[in-house]
């Protein structure tokens, strides 16, 4: 089973990553930029095909390892149910 978990800050938080590559793109000649908010893409490998337990086991791998609860939001999403 694949799975893609997605890690945003959280609207709140600062995001100077994001506003450096703002201006860069407005440098670069890309207009009508208006945000930039950077994050990070996990893609995973499960074994098995119950989903309820993959969603599980993502969310807790988010929680504990790939996100920064405090300031990050994450998303689970299952790309498909093939072993």
């Amino acid at each position: 089973m694949k799975a893609r978990i997605t890690v945003t800050l959280k609207p709140s938080v600062l995001d100077p990553q994001g506003k450096a590559i703002e201006g860069a793109l407005g440098s670069l000649g890309f207009a009508g930029v208006g945000s930039v908010r950077q994050g990070k893409v996990f893609d995973i490998e499960l074994s098995g095909s119950d989903r309820a337990a993959a969603e599980t086991q993502l969310k807790a791998m988010s929680e504990k390892l790939l996100a920064n609860t405090v300031v990050e939001n994450y998303r689970v999403e299952i790309l498909d149910n093939h072993a």
